[in-house]
């Protein structure tokens, strides 16, 4: 067989099975080395002495992005008056059709998470927020194109599907990574980074309006322009983000860390592969856990500036309803942090437990507040609340490690966020159609609302129910090291990890 250059053939050793590759060779005799390239796993592989807390770094700059996407009311008002600017026109999208546009993202954020998890387990973190970068950062590009054409459809496949499936790459591309990096600390170093999702709305909600403001013509409203810049600005920042991130040496641990000879009952030192936990009733004990806490807390943060309005409209101005919307932002993202890193010494059952019951109280002080006027309790309490909110997503990744190991976690972990793609819908849904049922029965839209709170007391104790009912994974269920031409077995069958 003739070519160019001489040829030897080889055997290159692939994660699932030998893979026979035609090695060339340079004119001088040299073969030309398999070099990884800039987004392979093996070229983020740390050296020795590497200074793991960069890696938090790396994930919360591209947190913070993707987490603009709670900002994405800003745009509401202004996408309805793309024809007539100042106020709709003839023509115009309506308030219900631009709504959708973030529905379809949060739905595609759990979606692709749980599709795209075994995907982002083999391929590494770099090469994940690559994809997400493109993803996330070409959904505005291509809603930008459907703003200038006029066509919602492209809004709702740029931003909604495609922006949605880099929400949900980007959100799992570090976990499992963080997770590595801090065994003895898992719960800070996925509080920390997940704290940026939840802050990503006090950068983003500003810069919008500035962009949108320094935009504005006599005949275009800045929404076209604004999409585009933030486009290349979040695929530059996250592209940042996955040019520092890096994974541990296989054997790498903590200098000076021991792993405790007897854990607790609900931290394993085993591993569950990802095809395997959603069999358990553990995993979906979880997803009850994750979806009660978050159909209670993004059902208020939905309605929350009308909400303050209309029980204390006497005090309360649509400036300070704006107001209260950024304070409860911040307690969203500290919550994030603190909770998550409160588990770490107390457990992450305890932590749950404490949520939930800490929820269902304030939930029940919601309407009594009401009732005597007092403000000061009413944002005191559901300050208190969204910290919770955001607590339950920083805490299940850890939750997730203790109870099905490390191997797989990141991919287990995309499964566990379609439980957010339901409360996404399911939360809102409830608000606002109960207060509307109210209303329509003829109740005063100063108490409108103190239904829907104790429903949502009743949602926490469901899910207060699931976090007592959590056990350590059954050992049959267990993946085990296969013997030298063996396959790893679990529960009887093969397994085979995501390399």
């Amino acid at each position: 067989m003739s070519s160019k250059f001489p040829e030897r053939v080889g055997e290159v050793s692939g994660p699932r099975r030998a893979v026979p590759r035609r090695l060339e060779y340079r004119s001088n005799g040299d073969p030309y080395r398999d070099e990884p390239g800039f987004l392979d796993r093996r070229s983020i592989v740390a050296p020795p002495g590497y200074n793991r807390s960069r890696v938090p770094l790396a994930a919360l700059a591209v947190h913070l992005s993707i987490g603009s996407a709670y900002a994405f009311s800003t745009f509401n008002l202004p996408l309805t008056r793309q024809i007539g600017i100042s106020q709709s026109g003839p023509g115009d999208w309506s308030l219900s059709e631009v709504g959708w546009i973030f529905s379809i993202a949060i739905v595609l954020l759990g979606l692709s998470a749980a599709v795209f998890g075994r995907w982002v387990e083999r391929v590494g973190p770099r090469k994940a927020m690559f994809a997400a970068a493109l993803c996330f950062g070409g959904g505005f590009l291509v809603s930008a194109i459907g703003i200038r054409l006029h066509e919602i459809w492209l809004l709702y496949l740029g931003y909604g599907v495609l922006g949605g499936c880099g929400l949900g790459i980007g959100y799992i591309s570090p976990v499992s990574t963080l997770i590595k990096w801090f065994p003895d600390r898992p719960g800070m170093a996925t509080g920390l980074a997940i704290m940026g999702f939840g802050g990503g709305a006090i950068i983003a909600a500003p810069l919008s309006l500035f962009l949108m403001e320094q935009f504005r013509t006599a005949t275009a409203n800045g929404v076209l322009k604004t999409f585009v810049t933030m486009g290349v600005l979040y695929f530059a920042l996250m592209m940042i983000g996955a040019s520092a991130v890096r994974v541990p040496a296989p054997d790498w641990r903590p200098e000076r860390w021991v792993p405790p000879a007897q854990p607790n009952k609900l931290v394993t030192s085993a591993n569950v592969l990802v095809n395997i936990a959603w069999r358990t009733p553990q995993f979906w004990l979880l997803w009850g856990v994750l979806c009660m806490n978050v159909t209670a807390g993004i059902g208020v943060l939905s309605q929350a500036s009308p909400m303050i309005q209309e029980m204390f409209g006497s005090v309360v101005s649509p400036a300070g309803a704006a107001g209260f919307v950024g304070l409860l932002s911040l307690f969203n993202m500290g919550g994030r942090f603190l909770w998550a890193w409160t588990s770490d010494y107390l457990g992450r059952r305890n932590t749950y437990t404490l949520i939930f019951v800490l929820g269902i109280a304030l939930y029940s002080l919601v309407p009594m507040a009401g009732k005597l006027g007092s403000i000061t309790l009413f944002i005191g309490a559901f300050a208190i609340i969204i910290s919770l909110y955001g607590g339950g997503f920083s805490t299940i990744p850890a939750y997730l490690r203790d109870m099905f190991g490390t191997i797989n976690v990141g991919a287990i972990h995309g499964r566990v966020l379609t439980a957010w793609s339901a409360a996404g819908v399911l939360g809102p849904v409830l608000v606002n159609y109960i207060r509307q049922h109210q209303i329509d029965s003829g109740v005063a839209p100063a108490q409108a609302y103190s239904t829907t709170m104790y429903i949502m007391c009743g949602l926490l104790v469901v899910g207060l129910l699931c976090n007592l009912a959590m056990r350590q994974v059954n050992e049959r269920y267990h993946y085990r090291e296969p013997a030298a031409g063996q396959q790893a077995t679990t529960q009887g069958s093969t397994a085979r990890i995501a390399s």
